[in-house]
């Protein structure tokens, strides 16, 4: 499962997070304790993707509002309610007409992406008579009324749409969990059918040794605790334990210093907790359930310090965070491992929905397999007809042949001779002289004879 990060720059706050600029509380940080990042400030951070099907577009006219001085500067002194709200999307009429006609043209490149990609789903089922206009309903993220120009409504549904669809992302990616931990456990069970009594118990011994291996592990830090952060502190940025200051620990983080972190710079800060527990090279760890942990952990510590729900930190929340008695005395964190997570109930609803989606491949398999054996017999019965013609054509040439008459061509047109045309070495042959036949009128003088006898 590829892990997919989404960013808080392009959900709640869509442009806001992407083009304010605000100043962080300037920090004196001794940079010879730092440990290089990698990260060189002023280089611009390049944004994952968001996991939206119309990512590239979203993106697009995120781009193309920044270059506006009016709508950047409305932008900067917004607030959240007035985004979802639709109140700054009115201020699209005010941007400039270059702005608004690239944007014209970036709605018209994307409602044609969206009648090929449904163009081709139609071709697939073999459909005709396709009504785009109707089915462009289904994409909430522009206004598909008006395909050609890009209004103030066409920014108000694109909010919405990245907004709603974000925020269920997450709940997206664990029902894909769970489902990838059923068919584990389901494909685990099918192959130990398939051994013998013998084999299966070394099977399940090993299975359990190994889950056995992967539950022995060092303590993993509760996420967003002092002793959390205090250990990225010393081991990851490398300085004193003693000297942990969370202000300086915020700005330290906040990558591309916009003055939040955002839900990436929150993953990365549990790095070193997941490595206690999951190992590439350990059969044992799987990575798949290693993103997930992750992506709890993160959840987890959202929940606890993002007040206002935008799905970002600022600083003055993550220091109110550090005041609270959980930051100092946290509640033990279990891992995945130490917990269920499914049924076996929900199990068997799996397997019964597994066995009917075969089921339904099998009939499919068995009428393509039926549609095959049908075209295989039409064309052996063509195959039969063209053999049998070209017997008839051939009979009919040999019994022209037997009764004298010129064989057929190619094509069955008889071989006949133009007059005139003879062939190179036969010399025309003619009648006797005397054989010739006279004109009507003319009446045939007795030859002279030279033996002096008269006839």
């Amino acid at each position: 499962m590829k892990r997919l990060s989404v960013l808080p720059q392009q959900c709640l706050l869509l442009m806001t997070c992407l083009l304010m600029a605000l100043e962080a509380v300037p920090i004196d940080i001794d940079k010879t304790k730092v440990k290089a990042e990698g990260h060189v400030e002023g280089e611009k951070v390049e944004n994952p993707d968001t996991g939206l099907y119309y990512d590239e577009y979203l993106r697009q006219v995120i781009d193309v509002l920044e270059t506006d001085k009016h709508f950047r500067e409305k932008l900067q002194t917004a607030d959240i309610e007035e985004i979802k709200s639709g109140k700054l999307s009115r201020e699209l009429d005010l941007v400039s007409h270059h702005v608004r006609t690239r944007l014209d043209e970036l709605k018209r490149q994307e409602v044609a992406r969206l009648r090929m990609l449904i163009k081709a789903k139609m071709d697939s089922v073999q459909d005709t008579g396709i009504d785009h206009q109707a089915l462009l309903k289904q994409f909430e993220h522009l206004n598909h009324q008006n395909p050609d120009t890009f209004e103030p409504k066409d920014l108000d549904m694109l909010i919405k749409a990245a907004t709603s669809d974000l925020e269920n992302y997450d709940k997206t990616r664990h029902e894909e969990f769970k489902k990838y931990e059923m068919m584990k456990e389901h494909e685990r069970r099918e192959y130990l059918k398939t051994l013998d009594e013998e084999k299966r118990k070394r099977e399940e011994s090993k299975f359990e040794e190994m889950k056995k291996k992967h539950g022995d592990h060092p303590k993993v830090h509760h996420p967003g605790s002092k002793d959390q952060l205090k250990e990225v502190w010393e081991e990851a940025d490398g300085l004193d334990p003693n000297e942990f200051d969370p202000k300086t620990f915020f700005k330290l983080h906040d990558v591309n210093n916009d003055g939040f972190l955002d839900e990436q710079e929150l993953e990365a800060l549990f790095t070193k907790e997941l490595e206690k527990v999951y190992d590439p090279k350990n059969e044992e760890d799987d990575m798949v359930e290693m993103e997930e942990e992750r992506l709890r952990m993160r959840e987890h510590v959202m929940n606890e310090v993002d007040i206002n729900k935008d799905r970002l930190v600022t600083l003055d929340e993550f220091l109110r965070a550090t005041e609270k008695k959980e930051f100092l005395e946290p509640d033990s964190w279990e891992t995945l491992d130490q917990q269920q997570l499914f049924t076996e109930d929900e199990l068997k609803e799996f397997e019964n929905h597994i066995s009917q989606q075969e089921d339904e491949l099998r009939k499919k398999a068995e009428e393509l397999q039926k549609q095959k054996e049908e075209l295989q017999r039409q064309h052996d019965q063509l195959q039969a007809q063209k053999q049998e013609l070209q017997q008839v054509v051939k009979q009919m040439e040999q019994k022209k042949l037997q009764q004298g008459n010129p064989p057929a061509g190619p094509g069955g047109e008889l071989k006949i001779q133009p007059p005139g045309e003879h062939k190179v070495g036969d010399a025309p042959k003619h009648p006797a002289a005397g054989d010739q036949p006279l004109p009507p009128g003319h009446v045939q003088e007795p030859a002279v004879r030279t033996d002096g006898v008269h006839p």
